[in-house]
């Protein structure tokens, strides 16, 4: 066994760490200031480049692409319906905002439908450019919106570079950052530049996927059962309430 993290070591890290955070957007709703809480915040930016980076890495390895593309598909809708009853956010879109309208599973399932238009070679390169624009238009209303699909065409383009997947993964990043201090909350903005704490993370990741073969599955069914306790907890907590932007 290599030395460094694995597969399963790195989605372990980004399971807890987006546990962390969204329990805390649960508990502590609005967006507050308190210096422990924006820590927990900190900690959750963790999560999201290493999803980036395996639905990369997964498209890339997979052996039928169709499925796999199909398995987030899937997931996505499973996970709409989670994510929005465990932030108080509606299950139609767009009654409230533009913001927060569904889960990551949406924008990371778009990721690979990207990566597909990015990788045929029977479309011009204009023809591709159109296309991507409107995968992350399509992306835009999903937890971090367009800049999931950016990051994740950036990490598959520049594969063999690391240097080069983590600064075009981080630019993207600093445009969601930017947005989101103009639109939603300027230190809450900031705070998605912690993302940067996950570069050292993949630097170890070692090519392997890890012993235990559930993992795939372990996440796909942990997402959605996480949010709905999520969900519990916040009614329990603040009865029937929105607790973040897009509720």
């Amino acid at each position: 066994m290599k030395k460094g993290l694995n597969a399963n070591h790195l989605k372990i890290i980004a399971i807890l760490a987006m546990t962390a955070d969204h329990a805390a957007s649960v508990i502590w709703p609005d967006y507050p200031v308190d210096w422990r809480i924006l820590l927990i915040h900190i900690i959750g930016r963790m999560a999201a480049p290493i999803f980036w980076f395996f639905v990369s890495e997964g498209w890339y390895y997979t052996r039928n692409r169709r499925k796999y593309a199909g398995r987030l598909f899937f997931f996505a809708i499973v996970g709409h319906f989670a994510y929005n009853f465990a932030f108080g956010i509606p299950f139609l879109p767009f009654q409230t905002s533009v913001f927060n309208q569904t889960s990551v599973l949406w924008a990371l399932f778009l990721g690979t439908a990207a990566l597909y238009v990015n990788g045929h070679d029977r479309w011009k390169q204009w023809q591709k450019t159109l296309l991507i624009i409107g995968i992350t238009l399509l992306a835009f209303p999903a937890d971090w919106s367009s800049i999931a699909v950016l990051a994740v065409l950036q990490i598959s383009e520049n594969r063999g570079n690391f240097k080069k997947q983590m600064t075009g993964m981080m630019a993207c990043v600093s445009m969601y950052a930017l947005v989101y201090a103009v639109f939603i909350h300027p230190l809450y903005g900031a705070i998605q530049l912690f993302t940067a704490l996950t570069i050292p993370l993949l630097q170890h990741y070692n090519g392997e996927r890890g012993k235990w073969k559930g993992m795939k599955w372990f996440f796909y069914l942990y997402y959605p059962l996480h949010l709905i306790l999520c969900g519990i907890l916040r009614i329990a907590l603040h009865g029937n309430m929105s607790v973040m932007i897009g509720g």
